[in-house]
């Protein structure tokens, strides 16, 4: 399948909109994107893939989301809503830790304090 500027442009704006997840974490990030129509075995119709691979710290943080529908670009989209999911729970596993973190520490200065 050849890859037109509509499905690039198409697939960047999906993309950017998972820089918010991802900007709170430091490092490289690395994003590897690849759509194509898979082959017709046990499908009527055209079916098309989306794979989304999001590299984090190096290689430290690795995130996949998979999609096949009928639709090339509905396909996309729920690559990036899977993907979506999977980083809003990490960032959230990173804040909580923090916030563990912050509140063991407060306690141990309130218990040297009194």
């Amino acid at each position: 399948m050849e890859l037109t500027p509509a499905i690039r442009e198409y697939v960047e704006k999906r993309i950017e909109s998972l820089k918010k997840f991802m900007g709170s974490i430091p490092d490289t990030t690395h994003v590897q994107v690849e759509v194509g129509k898979t082959t017709n075995h046990h499908h009527k119709g055209d079916i098309f893939r989306a794979e989304m691979n999001v590299t984090l710290s190096g290689n430290s943080y690795q995130f996949r989301a998979e999609a096949e529908t009928e639709d090339l670009y509905a396909a996309i989209d729920l690559a990036k809503d899977e993907l979506e999911r999977e980083l809003q729970t990490f960032k959230g596993k990173k804040v909580a830790l923090y916030k563990r973190g912050a509140k063991t520490l407060k306690n141990l200065v309130k218990r040297f304090w009194m």
